[in-house]
Parts: C-alpha cells; sequence; structure tokens
C-alpha cells in the first residue's frame, strides 16, 4: 500500500510556487502494537501554513527542506492494532499533506469524530480547529458583552464567520470586512452579519466609521496591514483584539520587515488589550467547543460554507488560492472517496 505526501521542497520568496513543493511516494509501514493505519479523506488548508515555510522565528519551529506540509486531516480507520480504535471509525489528527498516516492511539492531536457534531469535513472547518479558535479566541480573549460593536477581518472565512455569528448569538453589533461583494453580500444576507464592508473598495476607514457609530469594543483580528489601520482609530476606551493571524503579511518577501498588528496598535495614543493567541491555548476544553458549534450548526443558528479543491497533488495550487482570498468559507481538500 502506498502513500503519498507533499514536502518542502524549497523556501518560497513571497508566493509560494510549485518547486516549493515535493511530491513523495513511499510504502506504508507494517502497524506496531497501539498504532492504526488512516485513510485520508480530508486535508485543511489554513493560511498558518505559510508562515512555516519560512526560515524564521515565530511560534512555531519553522520547516526544514524535506519536511512533511503542516496540516490537519481527518479521514477513516483502515487497519488497528489499537483498543481505542476500531476499523471505521472516522478521525481528525495534525500529520500533514498525505493520503495515508500510521499514528500511535496515544498520539495527543489524534480524535475520535462523533459525527452526531457534524460532516466529517465539517470537523476541519466550523466544528473543528477554525470553529475552535473563533470560539476561544471570542470568548475568552474578547469577552463579548450585549450591545458592544465587533469588527471581523476576513469575514467570509473560517474562522471570521464563525467569529461574527457566534457575536451575532451573544447580541453584539457585528461588522464584517471582506474582499469582493459576493463574499459581503454573503455575509450579510447568509451569516447575518449587521454589515460586511469590501475593504478593495475605497475609503476604508470612512466607510468603518459610518458602520460602527459607537466605535469598535472588539476587534477580531485575522488580516493586519490597512484593515488594521482603518480600525485601529475606532477602537472604544477598554477595547479587546484577540490577534489570529495576519494573512495580508503572510506572502511578505521579509516578513520580519513586516508591520505587524501589534505594531499598529502600540502606536495609538491609548493602547488596547491585545495579544496572539493559539487555539491549543484551551486544548483541554476541545470537546466542549465541538459539542456547542455542532449544536449551533444543527439549530440553524450558525451557518457554514466550504470551498473544496480535488486532489492532493493539487494542494499547492488551492493553497495559493487561500492566500489570495479565493476561498468562501473553509478551503479543503478533497483526498479521496
Amino acid at each position: 500500500m502506498q502513500n503519498t505526501k507533499i514536502v518542502l521542497a524549497r523556501r518560497p520568496v513571497g508566493e509560494p510556487e510549485d518547486a516549493c513543493f515535493g511530491i513523495v511516494h513511499e510504502e506504508v509501514p507494517e502497524l506496531g502494537e497501539g498504532q492504526i493505519l488512516i485513510k485520508v479523506l480530508w486535508l485543511s488548508l489554513d493560511p498558518y501554513m505559510r508562515g512555516r515555510m519560512n526560515d524564521a522565528k515565530s511560534y512555531a519551529k519553522p520547516l526544514e527542506i524535506g519536511d512533511i506540509m503542516p496540516g490537519e486531516t481527518a479521514g477513516v480507520v483502515l487497519q488497528s492494532r489499537s483498543s481505542r480504535y476500531a476499523v471505521g471509525d472516522h478521525v481528525t489528527i495534525h500529520k500533514g499533506w498525505r493520503s495515508m498516516i500510521v499514528a500511535d492511539d496515544t498520539d495527543p492531536m489524534l480524535m475520535k469524530v462523533d459525527l452526531a457534531n457534524g460532516t466529517l469535513s465539517a470537523h476541519l472547518g466550523v466544528v473543528g480547529m477554525p470553529g475552535r479558535t473563533a470560539y476561544f479566541g471570542l470568548l475568552e480573549l474578547g469577552r463579548p458583552q450585549p450591545g458592544e460593536t465587533l469588527v471581523v477581518a476576513a469575514a467570509s472565512g473560517a474562522v471570521g464567520s464563525v467569529v461574527g455569528q457566534i457575536a451575532k448569538l451573544k447580541g453584539l453589533h457585528v461588522v464584517g470586512i471582506a474582499g469582493g461583494e459576493q463574499k459581503c453580500r454573503h455575509v450579510r444576507e447568509e451569516l447575518g452579519f449587521d454589515d460586511c464592508l469590501d475593504y478593495r473598495e475605497p475609503h476604508l476607514a470612512e466607510r468603518l466609521a459610518a458602520a460602527c457609530p459607537r466605535g469598535i469594543d472588539i476587534y477580531f483580528e485575522n488580516v493586519g496591514g490597512e484593515v488594521t489601520r482603518a480600525v485601529a482609530p475606532l477602537l472604544t476606551p477598554g477595547a479587546r483584539v484577540p490577534i489570529c493571524g495576519y494573512v495580508s503579511s503572510y506572502n511578505d518577501k521579509d516578513i520580519s520587515q513586516s508591520v505587524l498588528p501589534a505594531d499598529i496598535l502600540k502606536a495609538l495614543p491609548v493602547v488596547p488589550e491585545h495579544r496572539f493567541f493559539l487555539v491549543s491555548e484551551w486544548f483541554a476544553r476541545w470537546p466542549e467547543a465541538t459539542r456547542q458549534l455542532g449544536q449551533w450548526v444543527k439549530e440553524g443558528r450558525i451557518q457554514y460554507r466550504e470551498t473544496v479543491g480535488e486532489g492532493l497533488e493539487k494542494a499547492p495550487e488551492y493553497f495559493r488560492g487561500l492566500l489570495r482570498g479565493r476561498n468562501l468559507g473553509k478551503q479543503l481538500v478533497k483526498v479521496a472517496d
């Protein structure tokens, strides 16, 4: 049985070209005691992966040349020598871009999927890592209160779309920022935000001020750059800024020279509460978030979209599309049936 995996072949300068990725085929090893063989059905693509390709200091160790591209997958157990997992179980695991995975049943990132909480693909999106990122980032760091105003960048994406919908459930005035009228219409009409502004149109700062007449109490940061510069002057005393990411800088040729969201916020006369966070900070509470998100989805209180590409070997192409903002909702690769 063969495994296909995609590795870092060379470091990108700017946008990662096809030559930055290598495709490797190898035989799947025999299972040891306590191991399972997972057939990967879905691969999650996420912006953070771009940062791991750089040889630069970050919250996670950079990839070495030849390392498998990082990422979470969802699949089904084909073989088992484990008392914890049976053939046919659905699971998620963070083992990168590959078609087959041999995993130890004690791996902390191996999780059994309860399809009562949503489809298998949704466990890589709305009820999975992006959904949990929205859940904990907003509720724990944003601390939303009814009547406040929240602005979320990348509002049509996998994280931003859930942030805004949870904020609406909590009684906030919610304004999204997205790229293009199609995405903004989706955010307003399907996701139920109070407004959504196209950052590609001129005068974003003025339009944002009009959409947030009482100022901005919570800014959920996904983008950075000019969007953050438009938001910053509107932040109220006591505002909170959870920083999930800053995708506008990820393809910079030298990210060490990039102006980061914290740089912009620290230059304000009154510096708002802000910090970068990782969803792993609440690892022990992931099941709680998945159950609650799944319940909201079943009740129709949270809507979601998926953008699906076919074929593992085309993952680099879909990844570039994600970084260009071509996806609506969660970007996935369908690896197998």
